[in-house]
């Protein structure tokens, strides 16, 4: 049976858990956090990192790197990488979709469902992105 997760969409890092058996868990990513930072890098081979491998070469590869992405919801601000044109939804779907595959990991079955955390400030427009 499919499983439902919850996950903490963060500025600096985000958080994915799941509630079973009467008991929210949080599910530690592959390196054994509870939490993994919320960064999208790009190798200049066009290898896409999320979490902490991108977090760890973005002093070396600082024009690759994308941090704190959240702040641009809702907005028309992109992100260029070898002349592709990133939208913060888009970045920010990266961290999602790895957030999902550990949790998968982690659970052994397919995740099809997510609640996703917002952010009391924000307005309608990040919102709805």
């Amino acid at each position: 049976m499919a499983k439902i997760i919850g996950i903490d969409l963060g500025t600096t890092n985000s958080c994915v858990a799941v509630y079973e058996g009467g008991e929210p868990t949080v599910i530690p990513n592959p390196e054994g956090n509870r939490t993994t930072p919320s960064v999208v890098a790009f190798s200049k081979t066009g290898e896409r990192m999320v979490g902490q491998v991108a977090k760890r070469q973005a002093i070396t590869n600082p024009d690759r790197t994308v941090m704190s992405i959240k702040r641009k919801m809702g907005s028309d601000a992109k992100v260029e990488i070898d002349g592709k044109k990133y939208s913060p939804q888009e970045i920010s779907a990266m961290i999602l979709q790895k957030m999902t595959a550990d949790a998968e990991a982690y659970l052994g079955c397919e995740v099809k469902q997510a609640v996703i955390t917002v952010p009391a400030y924000f307005s309608d427009a990040p919102r709805q992105a």
